[in-house]
C-alpha cells in the first residue's frame, strides 16, 4: 500500500485506536456501558448462519476460554429489517454477526454501542489485532463499533492455458495498463454467432466496481461517511469496466454467458477453460483446489493506476446491541473468537477437514488479522507440488496486506446498492457514466440524510 493510502486510513481510524478505559456512550437513549472482563452468564448471539468446520471450530475454543458464558447460539441468516424491529421491540440478543457494511448504519442510528472500552477492558489493540483497512471498516465518528472478521482479498485468477493459446503472458493482464488488458482480453476471447464461447478477462463488473473505482484513484465516502459517488475521479473506473466488457461482445452478453458458469462444479469456468482471467476472492482458490489436475491456473493481483497491489476489504463483524443484557460477555466471546489461537483451532478443523479431499490444497484462512494470517501461513499451507496453485495462493497473501477499505458509512448498503445500479445502467449503455453516478449519488445521499438527521 503507498503511503497515501495508508495515511487516507489512518485518518478514519486514529482516533478510534487511542483506546480509554472509559465506558462509551452506549447510543441515543443515553446509556452507557462499562465494560469489563468479568464474563459469565447466559448470552444470546444472533444471525450465526455459517458455522462450518471453520465456525464450529471456534466457537468450541471461545466456549472452552469462557466455561462460565452460556451461550445461546441462533444459526438464522442476518436480517436488517428484522434487527431493527427486535432492538425496537426491547427483545435484543447481546451480540449480532452482520455484514461490515451495516455497522455504521447502525451506530448512526444509535442501535449499537461503541465497543472501544470493550478492547480497553480486555487490553486488546485493534490496530495491532486486525488490519489496518479491516478496522477502518468498522470505525465511524471516531469510534469503533464492532470487532471484524475475515478479509477476503480480491485478485486476478488466470488460466494458463488460455493465457499461452493466445500467444499472451501473466505481465499483459495488468488492470494498471488499460490499453494492454483490454487488448489482452480481446485476445482470449471467443465467440460463436454472436455468443461469447470464451471471455478474456471477467471483472464480475458490478460486484467489483468499488475495485475499479477506488484502483483508478476515485472515492466513494468521504472522512465523514457521505458518499461521493459523482466524484469525477470515479468516471476512469467505470470507464475502464466498460472497455473491457465492449471488447468482449458487450456487457448484456457476457453477463449472460457468465452466469451459466458451473463455478462450484466439476465443469467450472476455469476446468471448462471458459475464461483466461477473472477477478475473485481469495475463497474460491478452495473451491478450485479439488480440480487441481484438471485447471491450470496462477494469479496476478489487481493493481492500481500507479502499478501497486490493491485490494479492498471486506467481511463481517460482531455488534453489541443497544439495551443487550449481558454487554461484557458479548465483549468477551467476540474477542474470543478473533483471537489467534481460536484461529488455529480453526486451521487445524480445516486442515483436517481437507485431509478427507483427495488431491485438495491448503490455501490458508484469511481472518482479518495480520498474525494470524501468518501463523496459519507457516504451520499449514504448504508447497502442493503445484506451482501453479503455490503462485496463486501466494498472490492473495501479498494482496492482503495491501488492502483499503470503502470507508463506513451510514448509508453503507444503500451505496454499494446504488453503485451496482450504476454500473449496470452504464454498461448496458442506458446512461453516461457521468449521468449514472449522479441519479446514485442523489439516492445514495437521501439515506444518508435520513441516516445522520
Amino acid at each position: 500500500m503507498t503511503s497515501k493510502k495508508k495515511t487516507g486510513v489512518a485518518a478514519a481510524t486514529g482516533l478510534a485506536f487511542a483506546l480509554v478505559a472509559t465506558g462509551c456512550s452506549g447510543g441515543g437513549q443515553g446509556e452507557a456501558t462499562d465494560f469489563s472482563t468479568s464474563a459469565s452468564g447466559p448470552l444470546e448471539a444472533w444471525a450465526f448462519d455459517n458455522a462450518d468446520d471453520v465456525g464450529e471450530a471456534r466457537i468450541a475454543y471461545a466456549a472452552d476460554a469462557l466455561p462460565d458464558v452460556d451461550v445461546q447460539l441462533d444459526q438464522t441468516t442476518f436480517d436488517a429489517q428484522k434487527f431493527t424491529t427486535r432492538v425496537a421491540s426491547g427483545d435484543v440478543p447481546d451480540v449480532v454477526q452482520m455484514d461490515r457494511n451495516f455497522v455504521a448504519t447502525y451506530a448512526a442510528q444509535d442501535l449499537i454501542q461503541p465497543v472501544d472500552a470493550c478492547y480497553a477492558a480486555n487490553d486488546v489493540d485493534p490496530g495491532e489485532r486486525f488490519y489496518e483497512s479491516v478496522a477502518a471498516d468498522v470505525t465511524y465518528d471516531d469510534q469503533i463499533w464492532a470487532v471484524p472478521q475475515f478479509f477476503q482479498p480480491p485478485a486476478i485468477i488466470v488460466d494458463r492455458r488460455v493465457l499461452q493459446e493466445a500467444g499472451l503472458g501473466t505481465d499483459d493482464i495488468d488492470t494498471s495498463d488499460p490499453d494492454r488488458l483490454v487488448a489482452a482480453a480481446e485476445a482470449m476471447y471467443q465467440e460463436s454467432g454472436g455468443d461469447p464461447t470464451r471471455l478474456g478477462f471477467d471483472g464480475v463488473w458490478a460486484s467489483q466496481a468499488a475495485l475499479f473505482i477506488l484502483g483508478q484513484g476515485g472515492q466513494i465516502v468521504d472522512d465523514d461517511g457521505k458518499p461521493t459517488l459523482d466524484d469525477p475521479r470515479n468516471v476512469a473506473g467505470l470507464e475502464l469496466e466498460k472497455r473491457l466488457a465492449d471488447a468482449q461482445g458487450g456487457y448484456a452478453v457476457g453477463k449472460s454467458f457468465s452466469d451459466t458458469f458451473d463455478t462450484f462444479g466439476d465443469r467450472n469456468q476455469f476446468v471448462a477453460d471458459q475464461v483466461g482471467a477473472q477477478i475473485a476472492a481469495q475463497w474460491y482458490v478452495s473451491v478450485l483446489s479439488p480440480y487441481r489436475d484438471e485447471v491450470d491456473i496462477t494469479a496476478v493481483p489487481f493493481r492500481d493506476a500507479d502499478g501497486d497491489p490493491f485490494a479492498v476489504a471486506g467481511g463481517t463483524a460482531y455488534v453489541v446491541p443497544v439495551g443487550a443484557e449481558n454487554p461484557d460477555a458479548a465483549c468477551a466471546w467476540a474477542l474470543a473468537l478473533t483471537e489467534q489461537d481460536a484461529w488455529l483451532a480453526a486451521a487445524e478443523a480445516r486442515a483436517d477437514s481437507l485431509a478427507e479431499t483427495p488431491g485438495a490444497v491448503n490455501a490458508g484462512l484469511f481472518t482479518g488479522s495480520p498474525a494470524a494470517d501468518d501463523a496459519i501461513r507457516q504451520q499449514y499451507v504448504t508447497p502442493s507440488g503445484d506451482q501453479g496453485f503455490d503462485e496463486t495462493i501466494a498472490t492473495y497473501y501479498d494482496a492482503v496486506s495491501s488492502g483499503t477499505t470503502v470507508g463506513a458509512s451510514p448509508a453503507g448498503q444503500q451505496i454499494q446498492s446504488d453503485l451496482q445500479n450504476a454500473v449496470t445502467s452504464y454498461l448496458l449503455g442506458d446512461k453516461s457514466a457521468e449521468e449514472a453516478l449522479a441519479d446514485a449519488q442523489r439516492s445514495s445521499l437521501r439515506a444518508y440524510e435520513r441516516a445522520v438527521g
